[in-house]
């Protein structure tokens, strides 16, 4: 895989206008692309497939109001981010989260993760326990609740087949950029609810994805996932995941979500030593922070202020 350098085309592509700010933050040997706002605790947002910081737009602006330091950042691999050849297994993955909450010179964050984002700030909240102040997962279980579900439940292994369609070498990520990445626009419209994206979101999403070496990097995670499940790497991580998350975790869910199932989610609670408190959005899908914003918005600020996040 080659690694493009940074154009212009690329950077005003994913260096989107708005009321906040763009730059790049160096942690765990590689670049990485935030958009910020915002003054006061850090407030680390992470996003998930098929999408970069921008899905998190109505929220920075949502949290700087109510006091806080906003900061959406670009994954490994996609959007403004550097495109490496390796890095993209879930603990190093979780360690460029918590790198560049260190970069931003924050003593901690509260994590907001969504899908694939999700699942790298549950991994995070465990590796580095003094980094997660609280921690916000949406449209994803537990990563041992997400195991076990792909191997036992058919219902969860059928709402995964993309997962398990990315296994193939290279035709996985020439189906994601064919017909200017109309794949990814069928995806977020199958994958949201009744109020599904705009169809200038969606163009936007797909010209991202379009960007050299995206694809591949996207589907980089989900390929490890998927073959580490017998592999030494991914037993062992999978046992390192048993030791509890220590932060107050808010489980955002919709409904509807069909391809993470709810019941997939429910249980996640068990790894968490904390006050746990999950949230069940009716009529939303896989993208609640986008399908209802001011809803998915409310919730989480709410509980942010929350000093009893238990109740």
């Amino acid at each position: 895989m080659t690694v493009p350098e940074r154009s212009e085309a690329r950077t005003s592509l994913v260096e989107q206008p708005g009321p906040w700010t763009h730059r790049d933050v160096a942690a765990n040997g590689a670049r990485f692309h935030i958009a910020e706002m915002g003054d006061g605790p850090l407030v680390m947002l992470v996003h998930g497939f098929p999408q970069f910081w921008w899905t998190w737009r109505h929220q920075l602006p949502a949290l700087a109001e109510a006091g806080y330091r906003a900061v959406a950042m670009d994954l490994r691999g996609v959007g403004g981010s550097d495109r490496t050849p390796r890095g993209y297994d879930p603990a190093n993955m979780a360690l460029d989260i918590t790198g560049v909450i260190r970069s931003l010179g924050e003593p901690d964050a509260a994590l907001v993760g969504h899908g694939l984002g999700g699942y790298l700030a549950w991994t995070a909240a465990v590796m580095r326990p003094k980094l997660v102040r609280r921690l916000a997962v949406t449209s994803m279980p537990h990563p041992r609740n997400w195991r076990a579900a792909m191997l036992r439940d058919p219902r969860q292994t059928a709402a995964s087949s993309f997962v398990w369609s990315v296994q193939r070498p290279w035709v996985p990520e020439r189906r994601l950029v064919a017909d200017d990445a109309a794949l990814v626009g069928r995806l977020l419209r199958e994958w949201s609810g009744p109020r599904g994206p705009e169809e200038a979101d969606l163009e936007l999403y797909r010209q991202a994805m379009s960007i050299p070496s995206t694809a591949h990097c996207s589907v980089e995670p989900y390929r490890w996932l998927v073959r580490s499940l017998a592999r030494p790497d991914g037993i062992q991580f999978n046992r390192r995941m048993r030791r509890p998350v220590l932060a107050p975790t808010l489980h955002l869910h919709g409904s509807l979500d069909p391809v993470i199932r709810a019941r997939s989610s429910a249980g996640s609670n068990a790894y968490v030593e904390a006050p746990y408190r999950w949230r069940l959005f009716d009529g939303l899908a896989h993208f609640p922070q986008e399908e209802d914003p001011l809803a998915f918005s409310t919730e989480l600020i709410d509980w942010l202020r929350d000093p009893e996040p238990d109740r």
